[in-house]
């Protein structure tokens, strides 16, 4: 193990037998509880199911296509790791027929919700709607202390990271540190193991420069003959770490006629809390972006995961308040959709360069956008754009995964760099934070000179004809 590299421990996980170790053969219901078995069951408010539609269980015919895109299937063999296995859990939970146990709430906290696996699916399994409210019921019954009162998530997941100011303030000794070399410095000495695990996690994903960028005006003018009118979620966690990827964003934006606002009470998206089984403060974020939001034709995130999140406001709750959740959520666009949608000014300046696209999770599976991305890049004279191998598997970053299931997140890294090298691309593309992230420190703990980047800063280069750091 290299100096200062996060522990990258086996995945053990035991044979269990809760679910078959193979479920391909009972495509005919008989593996599976009637219907009936959970009548006695479904109305106890203790039951994680209770809330979930009874049909989107059914909706499995268990033929066992989405476990080769499973990421944790993939890496650990166990049938109660994979897609259905984990339907098959739920579902038993929800009959009465199996004892919400460690052992079963393990294996679903285990998931990264990457929904790799509704791509896969023929049936058109709609896997989210089950694992998310499922997991968000069972630590809202949890007795004594729930995983999301501890001081990680208490001070650091909740009380930084949804807000901005705050993580800045709360990351300059760091961006001091990394100033002077002694981030790295303290990482090679091995001091940073003396910090709790999570915490360690966490520093270890720092990227290697912060941004240096001002904040975005509240409005920039479009360039040229104004096409359209829109507004721009900066985030979170991205405006503080990935900046430049916001004024990217705004002035390929420009580029293309667009009015760009940037609304000053726009709030966190609500995926950090809501994926961490806080339901409460992230529909409260939610509402709040309802109104920063209310006067925009169009709202264009260039993050993959708050895309996802604001493309579902209006499933997640059911309320007075759902009818304008959902109204933000239609009129939500990826940065790489709208810009296929609108159609691209073409790019003049010429970039001689190989490159491969990284599939984020919540973009590609989630949102359902994939050659979206591919055809912008395609548009810049001179780069060559090699496609990745398994590119659909999860990266392992998945929002906080990284932080809260550090091994598995570190087997799911290594395999990631490793199908990028096997490209010979000097330049990795995604368009999602998270996963900006992950692969640079793993770039990072290989040894790996590469250009980690988001696809739109690719693009931003271009029109100004300018070349990439590498």
């Amino acid at each position: 193990m290299r100096q200062g590299e996060p522990a990258t421990a086996t995945i053990h996980t035991a044979p269990s037998p809760l679910v078959p170790n193979t479920l391909a053969t009972a495509s005919d219901g008989t593996a599976w509880a009637s219907t009936e078995a959970h009548s006695h069951s479904i109305s106890q408010l203790s039951n994680p199911g209770a809330g979930i539609d009874y049909g989107l269980f059914l909706d499995c015919v268990h033929c066992g296509l989405c476990t080769a895109s499973c990421p944790t299937y993939v890496v650990t063999g166990n049938e109660n790791d994979s897609p259905r296995g984990r339907i098959y859990l739920m579902r038993s939970v929800t009959d009465g027929r199996l004892k919400l146990n460690e052992q079963v709430r393990g294996h679903l906290e285990l998931c990264l919700d990457c929904r790799a696996c509704e791509t896969a699916c023929p049936s058109g399994v709609q896997y989210g709607k089950l694992i998310e409210p499922f997991r968000m019921a069972m630590e809202e019954a949890t007795e004594g202390p729930r995983a999301d009162e501890d001081w990680f998530h208490k001070y650091v997941l909740f009380g930084l990271f949804p807000h901005p100011n705050r993580l800045r303030w709360a990351l300059a000794p760091a961006k001091f540190a990394q100033r002077l070399g002694l981030l790295k410095l303290s990482e090679k000495l091995g001091l940073l193991r003396l910090l709790p695990q999570r915490l360690r996690q966490l520093v270890y994903t720092l990227p290697e420069k912060f941004s240096d960028e001002p904040e975005l005006p509240e409005f920039l003018p479009a360039i040229g003959r104004r096409r359209a009118r829109v507004a721009l979620f900066t985030g979170c966690v991205n405006d503080v770490m990935f900046r430049q990827t916001n004024w990217a964003t705004a002035r390929v934006l420009q580029q293309n006629g667009c009015d760009v606002l940037i609304p000053r009470d726009q709030r966190c998206c609500g995926a950090i809390h809501f994926h961490a089984a806080a339901s409460a403060p992230a529909r409260e974020l939610a509402d709040a972006n309802v109104k920063a939001f209310a006067e925009v034709d169009r709202v264009i995130v260039n993050v993959a995961g708050c895309g996802a999140m604001l493309k579902d406001y209006g499933t997640h709750w059911h309320d007075a308040t759902t009818p304008q959740r959902e109204a933000l959520a239609n009129k939500t666009r990826d940065i790489n959709e709208f810009l296929d949608e609108l159609g691209i000014v073409a790019p003049e300046g010429e970039i001689r360069l190989t490159a491969t696209y990284h599939d984020a999770c919540h973009l590609g599976h989630a949102q359902k956008i994939r050659e979206a991305p591919r055809r912008l890049l395609r548009a810049i004279p001179g780069l060559k754009l090699v496609e990745l191998p398994e590119t659909e598997l999860c990266c392992g970053a998945a929002g906080t995964y990284n932080l809260t299931q550090p091994e598995m997140s570190a087997v799911l890294s290594k395999r990631k760099l490793n199908n990028i090298l096997s490209t010979g691309a000097r330049a990795v593309l995604t368009a999602n934070a998270g996963c900006l992230l992950q692969i640079a420190r793993e770039a990072r703990v290989q040894n790996e000179r590469l250009w980690i980047a988001h696809p739109i800063e690719l693009l931003d280069l271009s029109y100004r004809k300018l070349q990439p750091p590498i």
